[in-house]
């Protein structure tokens, strides 16, 4: 499939409009936010997408049902009677939680209160270049804590390389910098990490970039931070793996990719979530219209009265044609899928053998290859 780079008229013209509310003294007091605007603009989407997404959005015209039922059985059954074979996925952290990894805003268990530790002045301050820049040892250490290899993929990790084994993922796009879809088998074509991960670094502030490699970054935090001081000193600047800090731009991959892939998917499923942080969050309304959506979380997330052509599943009758949650975690969720599919042997057995095991591509698949 071909890979798009966003248009540069779009850009311009999303810049040209910054530039506009900018003259209007629209950012007075928040700076922050016009950095965030300006790094979305240089991706092609326009500020309008923005602030429509923060808001309730206008009355989708309704559409005829496109599942026989509004539950994973339902989703099963069209996964099967339909063929599909364009499934994107969207992860959080809810994915990794099961593996000991702990997701960002769990009151008490997550990562943001884990954080105290480092006498923050914020919790978020440990991803912000700028406090990075003064204080790199505090994400250093946690950089030590997450690195690849300390964790296993979880069962819904294995899932996620499952649907690719079987002939029918688009893409997955991940939140998580935990590289652990990458080690259970998902090869790279298939992943996008939309918030970077810990596959490359690179020396911060230069231009243009000075590529580090990743294991040379491991060993020297392996030393603490004589190491980490060292390598500053032999590549002339902080070092820091590939991941998207506060006010950075997101991979160019994501932008390059989102589009497409979702204007062709025929289903979305998302998982563990909470569908807050833009424009990851937005890649939700960004489905055909006639594409079930499944959400598999602890709690909903993304519905349409907070988020642009967000989930419908909390709306009765013909106000929802396609939309299902399904309420638990990832883990269990991903294994009754699974069996609904038949496909539960093939799921236990990539578990068992750590993604060494084959398995047999789905049989609509192996149809239209032969």
């Amino acid at each position: 499939m071909s890979e798009e780079t966003p248009d540069s008229e779009e850009v311009q013209s999303a810049l040209e409009y910054l530039e506009m509310l900018k003259e209007g003294n629209m950012f007075v007091g928040k700076e922050g936010m016009l950095e965030q605007l300006t790094r979305l603009a240089k991706q092609g989407v326009h500020p309008l997408e923005v602030f429509q997404s923060m808001r309730k959005p206008v009355q989708e015209e309704k559409m005829p049902p496109v599942l026989s039922s509004f539950d994973m059985e339902g989703i099963a059954r069209y996964i099967a009677d339909k063929g599909c074979k364009q499934v994107v996925v969207m992860c959080g952290a809810g994915i990794s939680t099961s593996a000991g990894i702990p997701d960002f805003r769990t009151p008490g268990t997550g990562l943001y209160d884990n954080l105290q530790r480092f006498n923050l002045p914020q919790a978020e301050s440990i991803f912000e270049l700028n406090f990075f820049r003064k204080n790199p040892g505090a994400f250093y250490e946690l950089a030590r804590e997450m690195w690849p290899g300390n964790f296993e993929p979880t069962p819904a990790h294995y899932f996620v390389r499952l649907l690719n084994d079987k002939g029918i993922l688009l893409r997955c796009y991940s939140q998580n910098i935990d590289s652990l879809e990458r080690r259970a088998g998902l090869p790279a074509e298939k992943l996008v990490a939309a918030h970077g991960n810990f596959d490359e670094a690179h020396v911060i502030d230069t231009e243009p970039e000075i590529k580090v490699d990743i294991n040379e970054l491991k060993a020297a935090l392996d030393k603490g931070e004589e190491g980490w001081r060292a390598l500053k000193d032999a590549k002339g600047g902080l070092v820091k793996p590939k991941i998207v800090f506060f006010g950075e731009e997101l991979p160019e991959r994501f932008a390059r990719l989102h589009r497409q892939d979702l204007a062709t998917c025929d289903l979305l499923i998302v998982m563990g979530t909470s569908l807050v942080v833009q424009p990851f969050a937005g890649l939700v309304g960004y489905a055909t219209r006639t594409a079930p959506r499944m959400l598999i979380n602890r709690d909903r997330a993304g519905t349409c009265d907070s988020l642009k052509f967000g989930f419908r599943f909390h709306l009765e009758g013909e106000d929802n044609w396609r939309d299902v949650f399904h309420e638990g975690d990832c883990d269990a969720g991903c294994t009754a899928l699974a069996e609904l599919l038949g496909w539960d042997k093939d799921l236990q057995a990539l578990i068992d053998s750590k993604g060494q095991a084959s398995v047999y591509r789905a049989p609509w698949v192996e149809a239209s290859e032969t």
